[in-house]
């Protein structure tokens, strides 16, 4: 007859099932805590990640700087013309849908560019396309032909201009189109803001004053100060100078702008959720003119 186990010695067995419950639970935990670590790490990105943001009629959407940049080239070629928000609106919810507001140089068959303009139809050549000054104007020169575009549905209009395989879609940038342009166009005040990170490089006040006056038509001048160069720019009315002040802030990731003053509200660069907000000064800044600050 086999002798019962010794009471002090372990089964092998359960021994054995004990230590691969014990690593088990060892993986799990590790596992767990690199979740954590990487969403905390993914959230800290998110916070902290170059972003702007336009609000506008209580609601707010988010861009990258790239595509505020883009956005405001586009509806800075529209204010120049003397066209309607509409029209800007109209625009921008094409590029969206076209590009991402992305100016690309691939697409579908020939077409590049933030409306995806193709060489083959007439837009002009691939060069020409890639210039957003250029593919926008090309946007509006078509735009303007349609009958009663401010008025008619989106997709209607967008498609008589671009011809899309899928023109419903156009539909579905509207609101963010909408909440572009009214900022970008100055009639909704503080409404566009960017958290950034500080500059990689110096900011050029003389390139700055040039594409302001090429884009929007303002002459600007430019004072040494502490803290860096100012551009200022006398508008014609405060809606003229908020269209300038968010022209300047869709430029300020490239740029090396670090503040800019309108009003009695100014704009600081910065990588933290201040920086997606104009706060309020005592400065006695005037509602027409625009400071904007260059490191």
């Amino acid at each position: 007859m086999s002798r019962p186990p010794d009471a002090a010695t372990p089964d092998p067995r359960v021994a054995a099932a004990f230590r691969r419950r014990r690593i088990g639970v060892g993986v799990a935990l590790v596992v767990f805590l690199g979740g954590l670590g990487a969403a905390g790490v993914t959230g800290w990105r998110w916070y902290t990640a170059p972003t702007c943001q336009a609000t506008a009629s209580g609601s707010t959407f988010a861009f990258s700087p790239e595509q505020t940049q883009n956005a405001a080239t586009i509806a800075a070629v529209a204010i120049k013309r003397g066209l309607p928000a509409r029209a800007i609106t109209i625009a921008l919810a094409t590029a969206l849908q076209e590009s991402d507001l992305r100016n690309i140089d691939h697409g579908d068959r020939d077409s590049v560019g933030l409306f995806q303009q193709r060489p083959s139809q007439g837009w002009g050549s691939a060069e020409q396309i890639l210039d957003p000054v250029y593919s926008a104007g090309a946007f509006y020169d078509e735009l303007i032909k349609v009958d009663n575009y401010a008025e008619r549905p989106i997709t209607e209009v967008a498609q008589a201009v671009q011809r899309s395989a899928y023109p419903s879609a156009y539909a579905d940038h509207e609101q963010q189109g909408r909440a572009l342009a009214s900022t970008l166009a100055g009639h909704s005040p503080a409404g566009l803001a960017c958290r950034l990170a500080d500059p990689a490089t110096p900011g050029d006040a003389r390139a700055l004053s040039a594409d302001l006056r090429a884009q929007l038509g303002e002459v600007a001048t430019t004072q040494e100060a502490d803290g860096g160069t100012r551009v200022i720019v006398h508008t014609s009315s405060s809606t003229r100078a908020w269209t300038v002040a968010e022209w300047a802030m869709a430029q300020a990731d490239g740029r090396g702008i670090t503040t800019i003053d309108v009003a009695d509200r100014r704009w600081t660069r910065g990588s933290g959720g201040g920086a997606l907000t104009w706060a309020s000064t005592s400065a006695e800044a005037s509602g027409t003119t625009v400071v904007i600050t260059i490191d």
